[in-house]
C-alpha cells in the first residue's frame, strides 16, 4: 500500500476516514469515523468490560489497526477512567505515519499529548512496545491475523476488519478462529458487523451472542462474551 493509492474522505459527523482503492472501502463508517469508533469499540467494548469487571489492567487486541483511532480513543479513556491497558495491533498493511497525521484525530483527544507520543513512537512500535501515556502501551504486529502467534491471552479483541463484501476472508471460520484463540476466557470480541455466518462462528467457538443498536447507518452491532464451557 502506498501513499498515492490512498485519498481522505470526511464523513457524516465531520471526522475523516481514508479509502483505500485496492479494496475499494472506507477504513470507517461515512456515516461518521469518530462516533462509530466510539460506539462499537470504545463503548459498546472497552467500557462495557470495565463496567463488568474490577480488573483494572486491561489487555487489547485489535484485528485491522488501520488509522489507529481505536486505539487513540481506547487510551484517551483508559487514562480517564484509571485504568492500565496494554494494546497490541494487528495490521497487514501498516499505513505511513505522515497519512495518520494529517486525520486531525487530535481533536477528539482530551489528552493532546498522547497524539504526539502516539506519532513520535509509531514506527517504533513495530519492533517493540511503546509506553505511549502513563497508562497505555502500544505494540502492532505489521502481518495477517493467521501469521500472528503469541502466548498472551487478550481480554477484548476488537475486530475493524474492511467489510465481508470487500475482504470476505477476513470473516472466515480460520480468520475468527485464529483471532478469538488469543482471548481470555469471559472475555468480549466485539465488531461492526452482524452477520449470519459471524454468529454462527462466534457460537461453535463458545461465545454467547449480543446484538446492541449499531453504529450511524446499522440496526446492530455485535458483542460476544467467551464462556469456553459452551464451545461445540
Amino acid at each position: 500500500m502506498t501513499e498515492p493509492s490512498l485519498s481522505f474522505i470526511q464523513t457524516a459527523d465531520g471526522s475523516k476516514t481514508i479509502y483505500n482503492p485496492s479494496v475499494g472501502e472506507n477504513y470507517h463508517s461515512i456515516n461518521g469515523a469518530l462516533q462509530e469508533s466510539l460506539h462499537v469499540f470504545v463503548k459498546g467494548g472497552l467500557a462495557y468490560f470495565t463496567q463488568n469487571s474490577l480488573n483494572k489492567n486491561i489487555s487489547i487486541l485489535e484485528v485491522g489497526f488501520g488509522t489507529g483511532l481505536n486505539f487513540l480513543l481506547s487510551s484517551d479513556y483508559a487514562e480517564q477512567h484509571q485504568i492500565n491497558l496494554q494494546y497490541t495491533g494487528i495490521e497487514a498493511f501498516p499505513l505511513p505515519a505522515e497519512i495518520i497525521e494529517n486525520t486531525g484525530y487530535q481533536e477528539y483527544l482530551e489528552n493532546k499529548n498522547s497524539w504526539d507520543s502516539f506519532l513520535n513512537k509509531y514506527n517504533e512500535s513495530f519492533s517493540n512496545s511503546q509506553e505511549i501515556t502513563s497508562s497505555c502501551s502500544l505494540r502492532i504486529h505489521g502481518k495477517p491475523i493467521l501469521e500472528f502467534e503469541t502466548e498472551e491471552k487478550f481480554d477484548i479483541i476488537y475486530f475493524d476488519a474492511f467489510a465481508r463484501n470487500y475482504q470476505p476472508e477476513m470473516w472466515s471460520l480460520e480468520t475468527i478462529t485464529q483471532a478469538c484463540k488469543f482471548l481470555k476466557d469471559k472475555g468480549i470480541f466485539v465488531t461492526y458487523s452482524v452477520t449470519g455466518e459471524l454468529k454462527r462462528a462466534l457460537r461453535s467457538l463458545g461465545f454467547d451472542i449480543q446484538r446492541p443498536a449499531g453504529a450511524a447507518g446499522k440496526r446492530e452491532m455485535m458483542r460476544a462474551l467467551l464462556n469456553k464451557n459452551n464451545a461445540l
